[in-house]
């Protein structure tokens, strides 16, 4: 299991065949990168995000604990990113790896539930007439009673 908490870039490609390398009894590898989206209106300059060191990544290492368990995974990658993002850069990125196809799509999900909605991280929009705090949406917050 790694939980990277990171500024740098990652290269999404080769942290899926790293992965994959390294699954090990794997039926079944999922992997999921979410990409820096723009406004609605097509005109973010920057969302930076910040988060506290140390207690982000117990968080994270905790909930991908907690996956491993519940679908019995073989291996969960979990990577975020933090500091000042361009829209389409990555921004963060699970891969689980299970026996079963159904186990390692479910963890994934679960994992991208928990990320989107409960990981400390704080997010800002940056365009060129404002800057707001993203605030959390309803839908998220739904998504995670199916868990």
């Amino acid at each position: 299991m790694q939980i990277r908490v990171q500024s740098e870039p990652f290269d999404m490609g080769a942290e899926s065949n790293a992965f994959a390398q390294s699954a090990t009894g794997a039926g079944a590898i999922v992997t999921f990168t979410g990409i820096t989206r723009d406004s609605a209106a097509g005109d973010l300059a920057v969302m930076e995000i910040e988060h506290y060191p140390g207690m982000t990544e117990r968080a994270l290492t905790s909930i991908a604990e907690q996956a491993m368990q519940r679908w019995h995974l073989t291996d969960c990658l979990v990577i975020h990113r933090y500091g000042a993002l361009a829209p389409t850069d990555p921004i963060m990125m699970v891969a689980t790896a299970s026996r079963h196809r159904a186990n390692a799509f479910a963890a994934a999900e679960f994992l991208m539930d928990y990320l989107k909605s409960r990981a400390p991280f704080w997010k800002k929009e940056i365009t060129a007439s404002k800057t707001d705090w993203v605030a959390a949406r309803a839908e998220d917050e739904a998504a995670l009673k199916r868990w």
